[in-house]
């Protein structure tokens, strides 16, 4: 079993047994095996074994983004390698954010209304076509009938 390579001796060891939180952030692209590691780890150099030695280890992340990359994997070995496939899975208690700061905290209303879609596009509840290809909307993004118009746009950015 994969452990940190981590001893209780060590500066790093000294520090997480005086621990009391761990904030990993992006987790979600972490392999399975990386949170159980620290979980035998953390045992071992606390003493306890409790799950992650009694410590509060706060996961932070985006199950709708990157999921663990598995060199010539298939899709299925990459959701068996995620953290939800886990033994520890179950012991973990669950927060959703609701309010986007950077929306609330700019009051900027056209983010608010982007920001809303893509979750829509996140939950699969935004309208699509009969190929299944997701409508948007003119208020969602500007629409060009030719790549020339993307040319100065582009230009006018830029400048």
């Amino acid at each position: 079993m994969p452990v940190c390579n981590i001893s209780k001796s060590s500066e790093r060891g000294r520090m997480l047994q005086q621990c009391k939180l761990l904030v990993w952030d992006e987790c979600t692209m972490a392999h399975k095996r990386a949170i159980e590691a620290l979980d035998r780890t953390i045992k071992d150099i606390k003493g306890n074994r409790h799950i992650m030695g009694g410590m509060v280890v706060l996961l932070a992340g985006n199950f709708r983004q990157t999921l663990p990359v598995i060199n010539k994997g298939t899709p299925a070995d990459e959701i068996n390698a995620c953290l939800k496939a886990s033994v520890l899975w179950v012991h973990v208690k669950k927060f959703c954010l609701t309010t986007n700061m950077q929306v609330q905290l700019h009051n900027d209303s056209q983010a608010g209304q982007y920001a809303a879609a893509l979750l829509k596009i996140g939950e699969d509840c935004m309208p699509s076509d009969s190929n299944d290809m997701i409508i948007l909307s003119h208020d969602f993004c500007q629409i060009f009938d030719s790549t020339d118009h993307l040319k100065i746009v582009f230009i006018l950015i830029c400048q």
